[in-house]
This record gives structure tokens, C-alpha cells and sequence, in this order.
């Protein structure tokens, strides 16, 4: 995610280059200012045509585009939204669940602290990575044989996870460690984890329909390349730059609607799910009391477009 400060409006226009979408932007509306020109030179000195268009016509195509895009934009941004809204009852369901865990336990028992920390803070960590290209063993904490055995054996980890976290409090429940009105709460806050799990699998598996989304990148090529002809009988060469500032307009909005319906990879838009898995890991084991696994300094993940 490309970090920056709303209030610093002119730095923010230095540092807009830095989002590959305007960079993949500049790169389209470059192309089409030139295939313009060259059609701009065909008609006005070469073959000298005279061409006339009604421009309502052209008014008419452009609202009709501006109504899909405003469509297509609002459904992939209530995507990257409620997939923000899951990750932050994640992070609240985790700090829950943690300082439930440290009410309940006996501050000597630092086994079912850390226990209850780690697999806290690898859920957030196998999630992240689910909802990428699959879990990397390498960074969940403090794994042991008997784990990283039991994850290569699992195709869905994160569900292994949770079942780790029922399994360990029916276990504290027959040990008389809490007692079973203790474990309502509990199991209400690992239900809510598997309700997160599978909201953002939705997201994450169920992208905006093929047809819906090619349709308009289709009416959109089309209307850059019969505007031209309802341009240039009247504006001449200015017509290579109206061109471009609405082709830049219409695809822009497009290619934004694009990058963000699916907000858990690591495009420049996409939800910062590294930095706020870091996160509940420091929090969790904070409210634990277990201060040495504290991260000291924030680490930002790393975000960039994955071709």
C-alpha cells in the first residue's frame, strides 16, 4: 500500500507516479495520444477529409460510460471496504480473545500464554497468505517439528489453526483451568474468526462477473476510437489532447476499479494485511505479557504489483 499524508497535497501529485496504475495510466494514454496524432496528420494534411459528427452523439455515449463506471467503481470499492472492515474485527477480535486468555490463566502459566499468543498471531499471518498464493510455513512463529509437519500435511492451514485454538480450550476446560462459562466467550471469539475467514475467501474467490467487466473495457476502447470523428472537424489538432484527457478519465477509473476489487494482494491499493498481522502478533503478545516477542520497530511490508 503507498503510504501517504492526505494534508501535503502538492507532495502527494510529486509521489503520484508511484502507484502503478498511473504508471500502467501513462503508459495507455500515451499510446492513444499518438494513434490520434496519426490520425489527426491522415485526415487534416494528408488525405484532408472533411468529417462530421453530431457531437450530442458523443455527449450521449459519454453519459451512458460514466453510469457503468460509476457502478463498476462503487462495487469494487465496497469490496476493498468490507475487506478493510473484516481485517479491523480481526484485530479486535484478537486483542479480545488475548486479554480474555490473560484474565482467565494464572500469570505462572506461561505454556498456555504462549500458546494461546503464537497461534493468535499465526492465524493472522496464515490468513494473509491464504488469501494470497497459499501459506508460507517460514513465517509462522515458533513453530515445532510436530506443526510444521502437521501444516504440510493440511491444505488449509488457517482452519488448522482454529481447530488448534478449540482443541486447547476444551483441554483447559477438563483441567479445570477455566471453567466451562469461561469458554463461552472464547469459542463466540474463535467463531468469529472462521465468520473473517470465510467473508474474505468470498471476496478473494468470487470476482467481478468476466462478461460485466469486458464489456466495459470493450465500450470504453470503442468510444476513444469513434471520438476522434466527432472531434476534429471542429478542434483540429487540440483533438490529439481532448483524446487523451477523457481516454485518461474513463480508463483511469476503470483501472483503479481493478486494482482494488481484490484488496488482499500486493498491488499499491491493495490493504496493508502484512502490517496489520504485525501488528496484532505485537499486540497479543503484549497483553499476554510475553515483552521480549515484541517487535520494537514497525516493519512495513513490502507493496508491490505482482504480474
Amino acid at each position: 500500500m503507498v503510504i501517504y499524508d492526505n494534508k501535503q497535497w502538492f507532495n502527494t501529485l510529486v509521489n503520484f507516479s508511484r502507484s502503478y496504475v498511473i504508471q500502467q495510466l501513462f503508459r495507455s494514454t500515451l499510446m492513444v495520444g499518438i494513434v490520434t496524432a496519426i490520425f489527426c496528420v491522415l485526415v487534416i494534411d494528408v488525405f484532408q477529409f472533411e468529417i462530421r459528427f453530431q457531437s450530442s452523439l458523443f455527449s450521449l455515449l459519454g453519459i451512458v460510460l460514466s453510469i457503468l463506471l460509476v457502478f463498476r467503481t462503487n462495487t469494487a470499492y465496497d469490496r476493498w471496504w468490507e475487506g478493510r472492515r473484516l481485517w479491523g474485527g480481526l484485530v479486535n477480535n484478537s486483542r479480545d480473545l488475548a486479554l480474555m486468555m490473560h484474565s482467565m490463566l494464572d500469570r505462572g502459566n506461561m505454556e498456555d500464554r504462549n500458546y494461546f499468543a503464537k497461534h493468535i498471531a499465526n492465524f493472522a499471518v496464515a490468513l494473509k497468505e491464504h488469501l494470497r498464493n497459499g501459506v508460507k510455513l517460514e513465517e509462522l512463529y515458533h513453530l515445532d517439528e510436530r506443526e510444521i509437519v502437521m501444516y504440510k500435511q493440511r491444505q488449509h492451514i488457517p482452519n488448522q489453526i482454529i481447530a488448534s485454538l478449540y482443541e486447547r480450550t476444551q483441554h483447559l476446560c477438563r483441567s479445570e483451568a477455566i471453567t466451562g462459562f469461561d469458554s463461552i466467550p472464547i469459542r463466540t471469539h474463535l467463531q468469529a474468526f472462521t465468520d473473517i475467514l470465510g467473508a474474505c475467501e468470498r471476496i478473494k474467490r468470487t470476482p467481478i462477473p468476466f462478461s460485466y467487466s469486458i464489456y466495459i473495457k470493450i465500450f470504453i476502447m470503442l468510444y476513444a476510437l469513434i471520438l476522434p470523428f466527432g472531434l476534429i472537424e471542429e478542434f483540429g489538432y487540440f483533438t490529439i489532447f481532448l483524446e487523451m484527457l477523457l481516454f485518461y478519465a474513463f480508463i483511469g477509473i476503470e483501472l483503479m476499479a481493478e486494482e482494488i476489487e481484490d484488496p488482499f494482494g500486493l498491488d499499491c491499493n491493495d490493504l496493508p494485511t502484512g502490517t496489520i498481522a504485525t501488528t496484532i502478533k505485537n499486540n497479543v503478545y503484549e497483553i499476554l505479557c510475553l515483552y521480549k516477542e515484541v517487535e520494537k520497530e514497525k516493519v512495513r511490508e513490502l507493496y508491490e504489483k505482482v504480474f
